[in-house]
């Protein structure tokens, strides 16, 4: 039996993607440790004088923080979940999108503007509802010090000359650790943490798409966009509009990447104390940052969060234009990449 183009387009959706994130993958671990710890707690000379201070800082400053203590291998915390996740994500998101669009061109009327964007997100929600968890896990080895294994304390040392410390709320040793010690200690909620902000995320399409056709037609002219990736001027034209709408879409909506961090990473434990979260929902999340670190803690990674992105995104839509021209409105799901 012949496999079925949404099979096919997932299988080399997630290669490509897999290849990407990959590659990318030190500059995802930059960036979550970034997001995150802001919600840690951090011990410092200066901290005990009521000053705040930061255990990362900036692109280059964390990662020589985490080549130096961590190595080779925490640049690359976090990537037995990002693998194992790739190929279920593309498999759910295309096959749901394949019937969504179906059944909506059915109901109104042929492909459209609106038969895509809305087949984009019922398959985006689907994908994101039932491959949450290992991102929740990818998240947690990601933002975690190796250094605390082999401390009496949770508190580990930034580096070996200085007085700042981050505490870091738990500790796994591999993919299936991190899945039995979060059942265990936090129940299966735990799972689905940060669920909420990245069901917003979803927004991302509507702003990226949109700005790509639009890019896409001011760089190539809309006589080109009918004939494949074959040109030099096409293909550098695909390239400007697929950088700059993620930028534009990445700028418009990181925030809900740093509320999702902030949710997946912190630790609710259940025995003695109070049980409940530091973080509770979108609205409660949002101003507890504010108020604790201002609005540039929306922002923190988001440089990273460019150098990783824009380059995974560029690759995934040369590749759509190049394997699936198509006269549609825009390519359907490539978001998912970002």
């Amino acid at each position: 039996m012949a496999p079925s183009i949404s099979s096919t387009k997932a299988e080399d959706s997630a290669s490509t993607g897999l290849a990407s994130g990959i590659i990318v993958c030190p500059l995802d671990v930059i960036k979550t440790k970034l997001q995150a710890q802001g919600g840690f707690s951090v011990l410092a000379d200066r901290a005990r004088m009521g000053e705040r201070v930061l255990a990362y800082r900036g692109f280059v400053g964390t990662a020589r923080t985490i080549w130096t203590e961590e190595g080779v291998r925490g640049m690359y915390r976090g990537l037995g979940p990002l693998i194992l996740g790739y190929l279920p994500t593309w498999t759910v998101y295309f096959t749901v999108y394949e019937k969504s669009k179906d059944v909506t061109a059915h109901q109104f009327g042929g492909a459209s503007w609106f038969t895509h964007t809305l087949s984009a997100m019922v398959a985006g929600t689907s994908s994101t509802l039932v491959t949450n968890p290992i991102w929740v896990i990818k998240t947690r080895l990601m933002s975690q010090n190796a250094i605390a294994a082999n401390t009496s304390s949770q508190y580990s040392p930034i580096s070996n000359t200085s007085s700042t410390y981050v505490k870091v709320p738990y500790h796994y040793t591999s993919t299936l650790d991190a899945a039995r010690k979060m059942y265990l200690h936090e129940g299966i909620g735990s799972f689905y943490s940060g669920l909420a902000p990245a069901l917003l995320g979803l927004s991302h399409v509507a702003v990226q798409f949109p700005l790509f056709e639009a890019f896409k037609r001011f760089f190539i002219g809309s006589e080109q966009q009918e004939k494949g990736l074959t040109g030099f001027t096409h293909f550098w034209g695909i390239l400007a509009a697929s950088c700059l709408s993620k930028i534009c879409a990445s700028s418009a909506t990181y925030p809900h990447e740093v509320l999702r961090t902030r949710l997946q990473t912190q630790k609710v434990t259940h025995s003695d104390g109070d049980t409940r979260p530091r973080y509770r929902g979108i609205i409660h999340s949002a101003r507890t940052v504010y108020r604790e670190e201002g609005w540039r803690a929306f922002y923190a990674g988001m440089g990273t969060n460019m150098l990783r992105a824009v380059p995974a995104s560029a690759m995934t839509l040369i590749t759509y234009e190049s394997w699936f021209s198509l006269p549609a409105p825009w390519p359907p799901v490539c978001w998912l990449t970002a």
